[in-house]
């Protein structure tokens, strides 16, 4: 599983020119599933996040998570992230990724995990396997990969 996490002051995706969902300040999440992830992988990487202590405190520092400052989450599945660039060629395989339905199952259970761990108003997501555009302002910028 890979996720790429971006500290934002605000995201949104759209869908056939439509915004299906936004936030305000806090992460957007790019998630991919890869082929051999194991289902309790989505417990630990939603923990991770909701943790990771990557928002100023009042010094200045990186000492807060979306928790603290109480930021939304933007969760979209990208499983280009799964790719495999390092063949020879400029065409990436997407072999890697997990088959469509585990992944989908895969990538609600983060969203569900989320939920509970965070909050359930707070989380927000795109369409699996839709054709989504999104937007964001990167705060910092910040920007966080995550691998298990």
């Amino acid at each position: 599983m890979k996720a790429v996490i971006q500290r934002v002051k605000k995201a949104s995706v759209s869908i056939d020119g439509e915004v299906y969902s936004k936030i305000g300040s806090g992460l957007l999440i790019l998630l991919g599933v890869c082929k051999d992830d194991k289902d309790e992988y989505a417990q630990f990487i939603a923990k991770k996040i909701a943790d990771l202590r990557i928002f100023s405190d009042d010094e200045g520092k990186m000492n807060l998570s979306v928790k603290d400052i109480k930021g939304e989450l933007l969760v979209i599945s990208q499983f280009t992230l799964c790719s495999d660039k390092d063949k020879s060629g400029n065409r990436p395989s997407f072999m890697k990724a997990e088959l469509p339905e585990r992944a989908d199952r895969i990538y609600r259970d983060v969203v569900n995990e989320l939920s509970v761990y965070y909050d359930k108003d707070k989380v927000r997501t795109g369409v699996f396997a839709a054709c989504m555009e999104v937007e964001l302002v990167n705060d910092g910028p910040v920007t966080i990969i995550l691998e298990k």
